[in-house]
């Protein structure tokens, strides 16, 4: 607030401070003059009355005198009576008024005649006066000071009592001793009166010029300046300790008026409504940030000239929106509210509750509208909601029933009547076991409250009775309503009539579970019923046995008599089989001419045997069809139940299917059993196969390399592809302990071109670092004898061009090689023209001949380790070993020894003329990765070198 033109005013002024000290230094020279003019009084009057008490003095001392001059001269002969009445009638010519006069003895007591001096008396002093006077007498004499009453005349003035009216004034005495009578003389009178002084005063000051009337006036009117002065001073300090006052109310109330108008602006922008200021007109004045929120706009957008109250208005609603704006303005009331839709940018609608009110200027014109805005969105959806739920409710095709907590029907739907049978005001009052058909047990109706009161909702089908007795099958949902507040209200139930469904359903399950040929149960309700029938007999602790039977030839009597009287011998024989069969067995036709039987509860397995026989028996018995005789037999198989390992339903047929096979095989019209035990291996092996597979794909099996070397030289001549399995539970793995199950599988084919692609590719590598070795590969009889075995190899081989000939040796075993010597000479000679060379492994431990050894061309003979790891202790495997190595270079055949597993047998060799050795006295099959390095650092032991050899062989020799 800015200061007025007054209080600025009030404001110079009290800056002015020479005012304040212009008021003090008036008032401090007033002071001083006032003080100045009553020091020239004090001082006049100071001289006016010592100047008079000098002269009383002198007074008083003349008197005196006069009277001891008249004591001297008194005659004595007069009566000395007479004497004292003469002196104290005697007067002084300057006497002064007031004056006494005492002649006291030598104790005090007045020698004048009482009726003479009676004013005078020394009592009228007191005692302590005369006392003065007495010892002033004894010194000789002398002026005494001293304080009595001054009589006044009056009425008692003669009576010698002291009056009322006496004032007590400063008295002067002359004491003077009389000798020779010892007595004291008092001459004693009154100080000057005041107004002898006074007088003399004003007689002192008339001699300064200025006095008399320069200082009475000048003091006043300096004195009244300087008091105005300050009183103005005080008045201005006062009156701006009331502008403050004035100026610190305004502040207050002007901190309200922010504190309200911030409040205001607080509740207006944090309204949990919408709050919108808007001219009549629709433009918009001030909206807060819920408002905003609710239409998705911002505050500029909306407070635009672009958009107003009826841009953002849905079209439907505009006119009522204009036509309550309207009647507001026309009418006294100012407020209306209103429901209506405003459009968003997204193009969806808002529902909102408007409560506006209209304020007027002064002059009763329209000014603004005040809206309060608030979303309903969510109740109008409820009320849809509700609409809808009650057009869904009379519409619905569904029975729809409500009933209270214990029951009580309180509300059902047209379809409730159309489907039960019961009117609306026949249902209303009633309870739902009305409709109740006793198909239903107690435990069904028990469960169906359990689920609702743990779940809120039980969903099943249900056979109720119609009103005229009827069954109907239904499919019912009972849910149950809650309140607001969580707490149970209502039971809804919703219910079709499935019964024409169930039928219809009934039918399709007779279909889908018998044969309609033979009105047996199918394979799939076969499955359902041998599942079962497991259950039982391992509750039971009994046997089942499961029969696979085929008709022994019926596919030529089918081509001979026609399908037609074919399937009538098969109704007739299914029939016939049936008969012969338990009430609690199950004959089901699976195929053709193919049928199960299910013989449940077996005391043992031996039991089923007259069975299988009554069973072989029908199928043999003639049938007539279309006036011939058709005859035929069958083949059964038969496995059991339990048995020593886990099998389901599934397994049990197959088990049953392979054993009739087996029947077939040996002559039909027979029965086989199945052999578990065999079947259990021939499963193990196809898992372990399955494993293998998997192991293949994971990236389990890897190629370790045993190097081959030249032990004389010291030279690595090439290395031995070994096949790992890196099991991840059971380790590193040796190839016997998997690949014998291979052997004999397709699989094997697929291995062994997976480690030649993997040899290959790893020989190739080696001669990127530097390392050239011939790789040799171990190739199995089934993967030799396939026909397109060189493409398979030429394709390996093409996918690596750079590869050099002679790196790849196929290693083949003696008793693979002698089936089918033709075909395996022509495949080793196909594989030489690819640069591929062979090697005939384990050499001597199959039927060695010398002409199979001359027809094959294979490079290298390498002898099996079984020969060389006793060669040093038996004589019969050193005299295999010599003499091998004597037909190899008869042969002119490279031989390598297998198994060198210390330096005496490398020497031993060595000494045979077989410098070629491979196995762990050389070194362990290692990763690819640890060749090179094994490559770089190896070196023979010293007893090997050709001094050291030479020595040792002419020791042996000698």
């Amino acid at each position: 607030m800015s200061p007025s033109i007054d209080e600025r005013w009030v404001a110079r002024l009290l800056r002015f401070r020479w005012l304040l000290w212009l008021g003090l230094l008036t008032l401090a020279i007033g002071g001083v003059l006032l003080w100045r003019w009553a020091d020239w009084q004090r001082s006049a009057m100071d001289d006016a009355h010592e100047a008079m008490r000098s002269l009383h003095e002198v007074r008083l001392r003349a008197h005196a005198e006069h009277v001891l001059a008249s004591i001297a001269n008194l005659h004595s002969a007069v009566p000395q009576q007479e004497r004292l009445q003469a002196l104290a009638t005697q007067r002084h010519p300057h006497d002064v008024g007031h004056l006494s006069l005492h002649l006291l003895d030598r104790n005090g007591a007045s020698l004048f005649p009482q009726d003479a001096i009676a004013p005078l008396l020394p009592g009228h002093y007191g005692s302590q006066a005369v006392a003065l006077w007495l010892a002033t007498a004894q010194r000789g004499g002398g002026l005494v000071r001293f304080s009595a009453p001054l009589p006044i005349a009056g009425p008692h003035a003669a009576s010698g009592a002291r009056s009322h009216a006496e004032l007590v004034v400063s008295h002067t005495a002359v004491v003077h001793p009389v000798h020779p009578w010892d007595w004291t003389l008092v001459v004693a009178a009154p100080d000057p009166a005041p107004q002898g002084v006074a007088s003399y005063t004003r007689v002192l000051l008339a001699q300064h010029r200025c006095c008399p009337w320069v200082l009475p006036l000048v003091a006043p009117l300096v004195l009244s300046l300087g008091v105005g002065l300050l009183v103005a001073h005080g008045f201005l300090r006062r009156m701006r300790t009331w502008l403050g006052m004035w100026r610190a109310d305004i502040a207050i109330h002007q901190a309200a008026q922010t504190c309200c108008e911030s409040l205001l602006q607080a509740v207006f922008e944090n309204a949990a409504v919408g709050m919108v200021m808007a001219t009549p007109q629709g433009r918009f004045l001030r909206v807060n940030q819920h408002f905003c929120d609710l239409l998705q706009r911002t505050r500029e957008e909306l407070l635009g000239t672009t958009l107003d109250c009826r841009a953002l208005t849905d079209p439907r609603d505009r006119a009522a929106t204009e036509s309550a704006l309207q009647w507001a303005m026309q009418s006294q009331n100012p407020r209306f509210r209103l429901e209506k839709r405003y459009c968003r940018p997204d193009g969806s609608t808002l529902w909102v509750s408007q409560a506006a009110q209209l304020v007027r200027t002064p002059q009763g014109e329209p000014d603004h509208l005040f809206v309060v805005v608030q979303d309903i969105q969510e109740r109008k959806s409820a009320e849809q909601a509700l609409l809808l739920a009650a057009s869904v409710f009379t519409a619905a095709r569904e029975a729809i029933m409500i009933t209270e907590l214990d029951g009580t029907i309180v509300d059902v739907n047209e379809s409730f009547t159309r489907i039960t049978g019961y009117e609306r005001a026949q249902a209303l009052g009633q309870n739902p076991r009305m409709l109740k058909s006793g198909r239903q047990n107690d435990a069904y109706y028990r469960n169906l409250w359990t689920s609702l009161q743990r779940y809120g909702h039980w969903h099943s089908e249900i056979w109720n009775r119609h009103k005229n007795g009827e069954l109907f099958a239904s499919m019912q949902t009972i849910s149950l309503v809650r309140d607001e507040h969580g707490q149970p209200r209502h039971y809804v139930a919703l219910f079709s009539d499935i019964t024409a469904v169930k039928r219809h359903q009934q039918q399709l399950e007779h279909m889908a579970q018998f044969d309609a040929l033979t009105g047996l149960p199918n394979r799939a309700l076969l499955a359902d019923r041998l599942q079962q029938s497991m259950l039982a007999v391992q509750r039971r602790d009994l046997y089942l046995a499961t029969v696979y039977l085929d008709l022994d030839g019926f596919k030529a009597i089918n081509e001979r008599i026609g399908h037609d009287a074919a399937d009538g011998v098969l109704a007739a024989l299914a029939a016939r089989m049936r008969t012969v069969l338990r009430e609690g067995d199950t004959l089901a036709r699976v195929g053709g001419d193919e049928f199960v039987a299910v013989l449940a509860d077996l005391p043992d397995v031996a039991s089923c045997a007259p069975m299988l026989d009554r069973l072989l028996a029908a199928a043999m018995e003639p049938v007539p069809s279309h006036g011939e005789t058709i005859q035929t037999s069958a083949s059964l198989g038969v496995t059991f139940y339990p048995q020593t390992d886990s099998i389901d339903a599934e397994q049990l047929l197959r088990q049953a299917d392979q054993a009739m096979y087996q029947a077939k095989v040996a002559g039909k019209n027979r029965y086989h059993l199945f052999d578990a035990e065999h079947d259990r291996n021939v499963r193990g092996k196809h898992e372990s196969i399955e494993r293998i597979r998997h192991a293949l794909l994971q990236n389990e099996l890897v190629l370790y390399y045993q190097p081959k070397v030249d032990m004389r030289t010291g030279q690595v001549i090439g290395a031995e592809a070994l096949l790992r399995w890196q099991h991840p539970r059971r380790g590193v793995l040796l190839p016997g302990a998997f690949l014998p199950d291979v052997e004999n599988d397709p699989f094997a084919v697929e291995l062994g071109e997976w480690v030649l692609r993997t040899a290959v590719r790893q020989v190739q590598e080696w001669l990127a670092q530097s390392v050239d070795l011939c790789v040799s590969v171990n190739v199995g009889a089934r993967q030799l004898q396939q026909s397109h075995f060189v493409d398979r190899l030429r394709n390996i081989l093409a996918r690596f061009p750079d590869l050099p000939q002679g790196r790849l040796e196929l290693e083949i075993l003696e008793s693979n090689a002698l089936e089918d010597l033709e075909g395996i000479s022509q495949v080793i000679m196909d594989c030489e023209a690819l640069g591929v060379s062979f090697a005939l492994d384990d050499f001597g431990t199959g039927y060695s001949s010398l002409t199979y050894l001359r027809r094959l061309p294979v490079k290298t003979i390498k002898i099996d380790q079984s020969f060389v790891r006793d060669m040093l202790e038996d004589a019969d495997d050193l005299a295999i070993l010599t003499g091998v190595i004597g037909l190899a270079q008869a042969f002119h055949r490279e031989v390598i020894a297998e198994g060198v597993e210390t330096v005496d047998h490398g020497t031993a060799l060595l000494q045979l003329g077989c410098p070629l050795g491979q196995g762990y006295g050389i070194a362990r099959p290692m990763p690819a990765a640890a060749i090179p390095i094994w490559v770089r650092e190896w070196r023979p032991d010293p007893a090997w070198n050709p001094e050291e050899q030479w020595r040792i062989q002419t020791d042996y020799r000698i």
